[in-house]
């Protein structure tokens, strides 16, 4: 009876997260109704067997209707299985943010070590870059994005010496002609590495215990399905880089941080 009870529970959990899924898609297709039903229920119950995250769904299925929309006027509405690729690919950016491996059958296969931190905010808290992209290059994204958050109003005063160190980082990257080379590069991206610990360290600050208490349910609730198959400390490491990747999205912050 227990093992029919969890079999239950986890066909309701995939019918909701379908149910969901089509939802949203709904929302993004002006109100046009596709059914996630057969083939595509399939799909997307495939998705929610492997442990992806329904908010990492929905920044997949927006992946894929920000090309489509820049390719002109829409002709007929989206279906699910149109984003599978995007959504594929959001939740890879995801897994290898917080330090998880996919799921088979309900269980995990591999436990990574620790977070492995290549997925780069930019215009979004999983938007990959290249290990090797410029620094003047990552240092101006990095800027404008902050600069941007600022004068919204998202970040308050105190954020203003840090954004200033950041200028004052670019300023001396682009000094060099020739770009930033061995030891001058190495000294820099420890310098990025504590400026980034910083900015999530106010963006913390920033909190008020509301805030704090539904973050971290949410971090736990992206991370439920993988719980089981690791061990502690990769848990509290993978908790910890779930949360910080939360409220970088709150505070719509970049990563400083360049490896």
């Amino acid at each position: 009876m227990a093992a029919e009870s969890v079999d239950a529970e986890r066909r309701a959990a995939i019918a909701g997260f379908c149910r969901e899924i089509e939802t949203y898609l709904c929302r993004k297709n002006d109100g046009h109704l596709i059914r996630v039903t057969g083939p595509s229920f399939d799909l997307v119950a495939g998705w929610a067997a492997q442990g992806v995250p329904i908010k990492v769904a929905f920044k997949g299925i927006d992946r894929y209707f920000e090309r489509y929309y820049a390719k002109g006027p829409r002709r007929r509405p989206v279906k699910i299985d149109f984003c599978e690729a995007d959504v594929l690919d959001v939740f890879d950016e995801w897994r290898r943010a917080v330090g998880v491996s996919i799921l088979q059958d309900g269980l995990q296969t591999v436990a990574d070590d620790e977070p492995q931190g290549d997925a780069r905010d930019v215009g979004d808290s999983l938007q990959t870059v290249p290990r090797a992209a410029s620094l003047p290059a990552h240092l101006e994204r990095v800027l404008m994005r902050l600069t941007s958050a600022r004068a919204s109003g998202v970040l308050g005063e105190v954020f203003d010496p840090l954004i200033d160190r950041v200028s004052g980082e670019l300023d001396r990257a682009r000094a060099e002609p020739r770009g930033m080379r061995g030891a001058a590069r190495r000294a820099l991206i420890d310098r990025l590495t504590a400026l980034d610990s910083e900015l999530i360290a106010q963006a913390h600050g920033l909190l008020d215990d509301a805030a704090r208490t539904a973050l971290a349910a949410e971090a736990d609730d992206e991370l439920r399905p993988f719980r089981a198959g690791m061990p502690a400390e990769a848990f509290a490491r993978a908790r910890d880089a779930a949360f910080n990747r939360l409220v970088r999205e709150r505070f719509q912050l970049p990563i400083v941080t360049l490896g």
